[in-house]
């Protein structure tokens, strides 16, 4: 953690100093917006780390006013970076191809004008970002598992993941998303984990708690854990959600309205704070599953999905991913794993991975949309006698 940490700092403080530096270039005929653009910025850039120093010492009102702009500027300063970087590139080409570039050229890092107008873009994408971020789509997912469910002919169920409550994510967001939910009309709601992220405030968890109870599924809120529940003390945060509606399956599959199982899976995270995650046959086994029923597995991160297939279930939900959430993180992600995004069939099995209906970290998606996945299931109709 120590090494981590201290990497990490090392290049958040080279990557800040490298725009101070463009900066203070850019500015160096103007004293006035060169100090007013040291001034804030050197603001900004002590914001976030301050807000985790204070965080960790206690639950100081001072650590979430640093928080908010501490977490915005990482996004500026991630587009601030690659496209002065993207400047310099050129500038660079340039010399190699023996094309000057003269002190009055916007390639020129002394150039008052081309950094403006990165700074300004810099802020245009941080602002659609967010904007995107707030408002998740609404993406219909139609399907149909060839078995009967003692029955019932489908399911109407709506599939969330990575929601991200904490200190980023508070319980302004979680109201719109509820209303959107309800006004869905699922008969059960399933989460892919990543409900909650960070320890936060007494009153803004019972705001949540409170929140949360108004989901209306008369046939329940499942969910699995992600990695964020474990970083975030997986106890604390199983007990907040249950006494939130929420019931979290860990390793432990529940059969529904004698009609269909769920089954949640551990993290992958279990395993590094020395738990071990079940195998989905053990799983069964234990549980005591019917494979004759419809079988609906939660898994928070999408990995080794041949182990569903294998399984023979019907349906896995992931999350995990946020498809990238910032470009061109996105397309890196894609590249990580077999599916970061959408839908996949394996056999029998249908896979889908949700982009997720929050954020990690700053509330600003920029490679991908936020979703509420409506999952319409039919169930194949029981045979005339």
């Amino acid at each position: 953690m120590v090494i981590f940490l201290t990497i990490s700092l090392l290049l958040y403080g080279m990557l800040n100093l490298y725009i101070l530096k463009r900066g203070i270039q850019a500015f160096s005929s103007y004293p006035a917006w060169r100090f007013l653009f040291l001034l804030v910025f050197i603001i900004l850039i002590l914001s976030f780390p301050l807000s985790r120093i204070i965080n960790g010492e206690s639950s100081h009102r001072l650590s979430a006013v640093l928080a908010m702009p501490g977490i915005y500027y990482l996004v500026l300063m991630f587009y601030l970076f690659m496209l002065i970087f993207l400047k310099d590139l050129i500038r660079w080409s340039c010399r190699l191809f023996r094309q000057p570039v003269n002190e009055l050229s916007l390639l020129s890092v002394s150039n008052t004008a081309s950094f403006t107008a990165i700074l300004v873009l810099s802020i245009i994408i941080l602002f659609l970002g967010h904007l995107n971020a707030l408002n998740p789509g609404i993406k219909t997912l139609r399907l149909t598992v060839d078995k009967m469910a003692n029955g019932r002919l489908g399911l109407r169920a709506i599939v969330l993941s990575d929601i991200h409550l904490g200190t980023y994510n508070r319980a302004n967001r979680l109201e719109g998303l509820v209303k959107k939910i309800n006004g869905l009309q699922p008969e059960v709601v399933l989460f892919a984990g990543d409900i909650v992220d960070e320890a936060i405030g007494a009153e803004e968890e019972e705001k949540m708690v409170r929140l949360m109870k108004d989901i209306r599924a008369p046939l329940g809120l499942w969910a699995c854990p992600g990695n964020h529940e474990y970083y975030g003390g997986l106890d604390k945060n199983i007990n907040y959600l249950e006494r939130a509606g929420v019931q979290e399956l860990l390793d432990k599959a529940v059969k529904v309205d004698n009609s269909f199982y769920v089954i949640g899976r551990k993290d992958w995270a279990a395993i590094r704070f020395g738990d071990r995650r079940a195998s989905l046959p053990d799983i069964m086994a234990a549980s005591q599953v019917d494979p004759a029923l419809p079988l609906i597995v939660l898994d928070h991160q999408p990995l080794r999905l041949e182990e569903a297939q294998q399984a023979e279930v019907d349906l896995l939900l992931c999350g995990h991913t946020h498809a990238g959430q910032l470009f061109p993180l996105n397309l890196i992600n894609q590249i990580i794993y077999e599916k970061n995004r959408g839908y996949l069939r394996k056999d029998r099995t249908h896979i889908y991975v949700s982009a997720g209906s929050g954020t990690w970290g700053p509330p600003v998606r920029t490679g991908s949309r936020s979703e509420i996945v409506l999952l319409e299931l039919s169930f194949k109709p029981a045979e005339a006698d």
